[in-house]
């Protein structure tokens, strides 16, 4: 008797492909920026917050989980930024002063180092708040970016300008969606005292003639508790309508042209509502370089040339000291990084 033979059947295993984020936009047609944030030198505890706050606000196009060794310099990152498409430098560091904010565009410049004279952790924000409000869907987009004050007539102004324009993506304020714009970045340059205010909001609407309490009967599904009242209505005036300044505000309400949430329905009117998210800075330009952390200043804060010399000693030290390191790789996790 012939003898059966049982054939094993071939499994196959579809490989995983992880999708790429698109390196161009689809509207506008523009490559897309993407940042590194990471230190130089040693930094406090709550500067280590601010990072991690800073990472979590250039989201999505950023590397969240970027890991950093003590002997990586800024070469390594370069080195590392080519291939993954970074555009932008956003380096923290501290001095025996005060904390800077350097922002430079790879690979060749320009750069701007800011002083930062005072900061608040989007933690901090959040406690002074009686209802913080951050969900986690509220980083799958980029924000959208809006300058003030900042006028055309200096030249460091202009370059200051750019840089922040460049370093998110383009958004076409005529067909942005608010589905899909749900933060926004506010800077403001004050002439007179030459400090910049940086802010970071979160966009919410709220439906106009709707009472705080309907809303939230629709929003958490939750049955009111009636038992004191004598009847329905007494619930609904009770909270009154339209009692938020902002809802009376024609500037601030929009027609929707699609339903957004259970509440928020088309052909209907909402009101746009701005809530801050943190991370909150105060700002003063200090000086400007052609190439990234080196080259000739364009712009320096300091009024006479031995402020510059001194400046300009200080930093290339800093940047000699860098390239004498021995290189590493820059470690980072693969669920975080920035992908073309």
């Amino acid at each position: 008797m012939a003898r059966v033979r049982n054939k094993k059947k071939k499994v196959f295993m579809k490989p995983v492909v992880k999708k790429n984020q698109p390196s161009v936009d689809h509207i506008t047609g523009n490559k897309i920026p993407k940042s590194f944030v990471f230190s130089r030198g040693k930094l406090p505890g709550p500067l280590r917050q601010l990072q991690m706050d800073l990472r979590k606000l250039m989201l999505p196009h950023t590397a969240l989980n970027l890991k950093e060794k003590k002997r990586n310099n800024l070469k390594d990152f370069l080195n590392v930024a080519g291939p993954m498409g970074v555009t932008h430098f956003l380096i923290l560091s501290k001095t025996a002063t005060a904390p800077f904010l350097r922002v430079g565009r790879t690979p060749q410049g320009p750069t701007l180092t800011f002083k930062i004279n005072e900061y608040s952790l989007a933690v901090d924000i959040a406690q002074s708040q009686l209802r913080p409000r951050c969900p986690q869907d509220l980083f799958k987009n980029p924000p959208l970016i809006v300058l003030s004050g900042f006028g055309t007539g200096d030249q460091h102004l202009k370059l200051t300008t750019i840089m922040f324009q460049n370093i998110f993506p383009a958004i076409d304020i005529n067909t942005v969606k608010l589905s899909s714009c749900q933060r926004i970045v506010l800077l403001n340059y004050n002439k007179d005292t030459k400090l910049i205010d940086f802010r970071h909001y979160s966009i919410r609407l709220q439906p106009v003639g709707v009472s705080h309490r309907i809303r939230k009967i629709v929003q958490n599904h939750q049955v009111p508790d009636l038992r004191n009242l004598q009847d329905v209505s007494d619930f609904v005036t009770k909270a009154g309508y339209g009692s938020e300044s902002e809802a009376d505000d024609e500037t601030a309400t929009v027609t929707l042209a699609s339903d957004l949430g259970r509440i928020n329905k088309a052909s209907t009117k909402s009101a746009v509502k701005l809530q801050e998210i943190g991370p909150r800075m105060t700002l003063q330009l200090i000086k400007i370089e052609e190439g990234l952390c080196s080259g000739g200043v364009i712009f320096s804060e300091y009024g006479n040339s031995d402020g510059k010399k001194k400046q300009d000693k200080e930093d290339t030290d800093e940047n000699e000291e860098d390239m004498d390191e021995d290189e590493e790789d820059i470690e980072e996790d693969p669920e975080g990084e920035a992908e073309d």
